[in-house]
Formats: C-alpha cells, sequence, structure tokens
C-alpha cells in the first residue's frame, strides 16, 4: 500500500536531509507546507485567492484551511509521498487521517530524536563559507583554521543570526511545546517510530527507508 510519510524532528535533526534523500533515491516526493504556501500565492484557484486574502489581512491561516490545501496539493500523488511541516496539531493530525482513508494511502509517523543538547550544538555552532557554501560545526566538524573556510582561506565563516544560544532556545522550546501533542496522538494510535538522530546519515536513511518501504 502507498504510504503519507509523516516525518517529525526538531530544528537541526536532519529531517530536510532524509527527506531529500527519500526523493531522490526512491522518488518519493517531499511535499512541505511552505512549498504549498507559497504556490498558493501564485494561483489563481478559488482556495488561492481565499488563502491570498487571509494572508493579506494578517490573519492565521486555519487548519481547515490549511486541511484543504494539502487535500489539493497531494491529490496530483498517485504514490507515497513526504509531509514536511504537517500536520503540526492533534487537530491537523485527525484531519490526515480521513485525507489518507480518502487516498487510498497509510500513514507512517517516524520522529528523528536528537537530544536537546546535541542540537544546540548542531544550531549555535553552524558556520558557512560564503564563497562555496561549505558547512562546518565548531563542535563536531570544525575548519583546519579557525573561523575561515578550509577551500577559501581569505573567507571569513558566516554565522546566521538566528543560530544564537538566545534563539536556538526559544526555537527548541517552541517546537517542544507544539509538537508534545502530536507525539503524544501518534504514540496514542501505536505508529509512532522513533529513529535515533544521532548517527551517521546514512545509518539514519537505511532505517526511514525500511519504514518507507
Amino acid at each position: 500500500m502507498n504510504k503519507i510519510i509523516v516525518l517529525i524532528g526538531a530544528p537541526g535533526a536532519g529531517k530536510g536531509t532524509q527527506a531529500r534523500l527519500l526523493e531522490e533515491r526512491r522518488g518519493i516526493p517531499q511535499i512541505s507546507t511552505g512549498d504549498m504556501f507559497r504556490e498558493m500565492k501564485t494561483l489563481d484557484t478559488p482556495l488561492a485567492k481565499e488563502v491570498q486574502h487571509i494572508m493579506a489581512s494578517g490573519m492565521l491561516v486555519s487548519d481547515d484551511v490549511t486541511f484543504r490545501i494539502v487535500q489539493e496539493r497531494t491529490a496530483r500523488e498517485k504514490g507515497s509521498y513526504v509531509l514536511d511541516g504537517y500536520p503540526r496539531t492533534a487537530v491537523q493530525a485527525s484531519q490526515l487521517e480521513a485525507l489518507a482513508k480518502e487516498q487510498g494511502k497509510e500513514i507512517r509517523a517516524i520522529e528523528i530524536d536528537v537530544p536537546r543538547d546535541e542540537l544546540f550544538k548542531r544550531l549555535t555552532g553552524r558556520r558557512s563559507c560564503p564563497v562555496c557554501g561549505e558547512l562546518y560545526n565548531i563542535y563536531s566538524r570544525p575548519p583546519k583554521n579557525d573561523g575561515v573556510c578550509d577551500l577559501h582561506p581569505d573567507a571569513k565563516l558566516d554565522h546566521r543570526a538566528d543560530d544564537n544560544e538566545e534563539s536556538v532556545k526559544t526555537r527548541l522550546d517552541t517546537y517542544e511545546a507544539n509538537t508534545a501533542p502530536l507525539l503524544k496522538y501518534y504514540e496514542g494510535t501505536g505508529r509512532l517510530q522513533k529513529v535515533d538522530g544521532t548517527r551517521e546519515i546514512e545509518q539514519i536513511y537505511k532505517e526511514i527507508e525500511g519504514s518507507a518501504a
């Protein structure tokens, strides 16, 4: 049976990397809420116009409208797909159950589990080269010379403004508060699979791929 794979993971857990690998290697498309909302800004459908009006007025898009966006976008996919950023709440998870039934698909919820202190290091320690985009981490993958790219010694490494300690703490607190009911929902249905996200990327991928098969 085709599947709807719900990938759950905190900022820095590697969710985007794993979704991309599933798309590249297995042809399972990654469908993100961010992409869906961006698409809504350019379409000329009744639903798109409704969303454009809501966003222009500064109001929040309701669960029901978000569900209709997901429903419309995923209707194009005949096979399995990965949902990135949806559902975010227990209400949305319940709505997704109805969609899965309508599409004749099975839901697999997979949490990429990484301890908070490790996430903190991954996010605050990130550095990148402004010339080639090479990524480093001062804790786990530092450059040979402090603060400069190995490939471009004249390039001072960038540190994203929102990767400071205070911002990272806020982002992780927000994620944990928002996601706890969702995890509880999928645990209650017996369909939450936890994957150890501290291992090598390939090891994590093999476990997720097995669940997606």
